[in-house]
């Protein structure tokens, strides 16, 4: 390791005075003139992470949903999975040491990881579209190149693309071909093959409103339509040619103001859906015939896939589990519909944050996990793949026509992450195979009034959770009043949580009626204020 060069090279790349960075489940985000030192600084990572692995390891310009002048960087690691939690220290640590540190800091991480330095290394690197992305990724590149790596620049690629990219080569081809060419074929075959039935009982054509939040789905969504355009039509608004990225569009905000993007037509009863800056969260909506808008977030996307998948695994008959994976921000509707009316799917918790849902989905033969915020994939364990594909050849009819669905099921999911384009892909294929309309979808079960808050607290330490975030344990009395002020409710719940980044408490309430939870979120709110250390204005009634 030639330290000597990396201290000349990162004299070009100066970290700002008294800037500290932590990275989080969505690797570093801040404003992109802040972000040049952190840059090059994962490039050295990357190649660490690599040498150590003995694998390619990824590295994706984007803040996702963040406004167009922030931007942020995430490594990815071998299985195309997000960075081990041990190496999220190492990056926290490294991007924030004082130019006379590096040196020492990064010596430190080889000794601590034992990093083999003389271990070959290679990195793949992807961007989305934000102005700040082309020179970032440079700074990575400058990174890689003074540690003596090896590199390959996608240049504009989704999110979930690069860590499929990743997760090809390092399966050695076996997951699928590494390039923009080999994921568009993939998906588009399985979604072919997949909706070849549907398409053949006279259906007319679907036609799909997709609004890209200004970002790079647009890019590659325009680019890879063509592949499957005899089973979808899809039209896209918010294509970046005119507007701000995210800007009054996009999954997530269409998700927190309820209410359809800027730019977009919609007539009644049409399907649409949004993506986020970066394609990993997608939405759907529509306008019922009065007008009214309907939302179909992650929650219930998972109950649509679910259900299909139960249907299938009740047809090939062997006994392979299934299990649904939420966060305490599931809609308690979905909860239920999920426990009482499809009866045999488990339904697990886990604390907020991708990661978690992704690792308790790795404990069933088939683990489906959405986020309510559109986030979320399926996965399928070695185990249930070979025995997919072994009934897809050697069953008998109606038993290997469901086989074969379920193998093409396998290849439309991207199972590194959430994926706007693959999610859309599979959403499609059910309802046309189905033959259910957006409405009938919406209307597997009703979504309960629910309202989130904020309160702010002089140290969010103060607050600690059990039970998947459900349950608090200190501060003493807190719990008890929430569970006081629940049982005035029907259909009742409410939880807070500290967040990760900043002294705020949030709060989130569902019950009968929005009325009923918005005095719930109301009160509970000022009892965490009063037993919490709030700080500020008391929280007030009225919304």
């Amino acid at each position: 390791m030639d330290l000597d060069a990396v201290t000349k090279q990162s004299a070009l790349h100066a970290k700002p005075d008294g800037l500290t960075l932590q990275y989080g489940t969505a690797g570093f985000r801040t404003k992109a003139e802040h972000l040049d030192h952190v840059m090059f600084r994962m490039g050295l990572l990357a190649v660490l992470r690599s040498k150590q692995t003995k694998s390619t390891i990824g590295v994706m310009v984007t803040a996702s949903h963040n406004p167009e002048e922030d931007n942020g960087v995430k490594l990815v690691d071998p299985l195309g999975e997000m960075l081990a939690a041990s190496w999220e220290e190492h990056a926290t640590c490294l991007a924030n040491a004082e130019e006379q540190h590096l040196p020492r800091v990064l010596v430190d991480i080889s000794e601590k990881a034992a990093v083999d330095l003389h271990q070959d290394a290679f990195v793949v690197i992807g961007r989305d579209t934000r102005p700040s992305s082309e020179k970032l990724s440079q700074s990575v590149i400058d990174g890689v190149t003074v540690l003596g790596g090896q590199f390959h620049d996608y240049g504009l690629l989704t999110t979930p693309q690069l860590h499929y990219m990743v997760f090809c080569r390092n399966s050695k081809g076996q997951y699928g071909k590494a390039t923009v060419e080999g994921y568009y074929q993939k998906l588009s075959l399985a979604f072919v093959e997949l909706t070849k039935q549907a398409f053949c009982s006279g259906d007319d054509h679907r036609t799909l409103k997709v609004d890209c939040a200004n970002g790079i789905g647009a890019l590659k969504l325009a680019e890879m339509k063509h592949y499957f355009s005899q089973g979808l039509s899809v039209q896209l608004f918010n294509d970046g040619t005119k507007g701000k990225l995210n800007h009054l569009c996009g999954a997530d905000f269409v998700k927190s103001h309820q209410k359809p993007p800027q730019g977009i037509e919609m007539k009644a009863n049409e399907r649409c859906c949004s993506f986020d800056g970066d394609a990993d969260r997608i939405v759907y909506y529509y306008h019922d015939a009065d007008g009214q808008f309907h939302l179909i977030d992650g929650d219930k996307i998972a109950t649509l896939i679910s259900s299909f998948l139960k249907e299938l695994l009740l047809e090939i008959g062997d006994g392979l589990s299934l299990g649904v994976v939420q966060t305490a921000y599931a809609n308690g509707s979905s909860t239920r519909y999920l426990e009482e009316v499809m009866k045999v799917v488990p339904v697990y918790c886990t604390k907020t944050g991708v990661k978690h849902l992704h690792h308790k989905a790795q404990e069933f033969d088939i683990g489906v996990y959405f986020e309510a915020n559109g986030h979320g994939t399926v996965l399928f364990s070695k185990a249930a793949e070979t025995k997919i594909k072994q009934l897809a050849k050697e069953s008998e009819d109606e038993k290997r026509k469901a086989a074969k669905m379920l193998e093409n099921v396998i290849d439309l999911f991207n199972q590194t992450i959430g994926d706007a384009i693959s999610d859309m892909l599979v959403i499609e294929a059910i309802l046309a195979l189905k033959g259910l309309t957006v409405q009938q979808w919406d209307a597997l079960y009703t979504d309960l009034p629910n309202r989130q808050l904020k309160v702010k607290v002089a140290d969010r330490q103060v607050i600690s959770t059990t039970d998947a975030e459900r349950q608090v344990v200190k501060p003493p009395g807190l719990q008890e009043a929430i569970n006081d002020l629940v049982k005035k409710y029907r259909l009742s719940r409410a939880f807070v949580r500290p967040s990760g980044t900043e002294d705020i408490v949030r709060v989130y309430a569902e019950a009968d009626s929005q009325e009923n939870t918005d005095s719930l979120a109301y009160e509970v709110s000022l009892a965490v204020f009063q037993l919490a250390g709030g700080i500020g204005e008391r929280p007030q009634r009225g919304f």
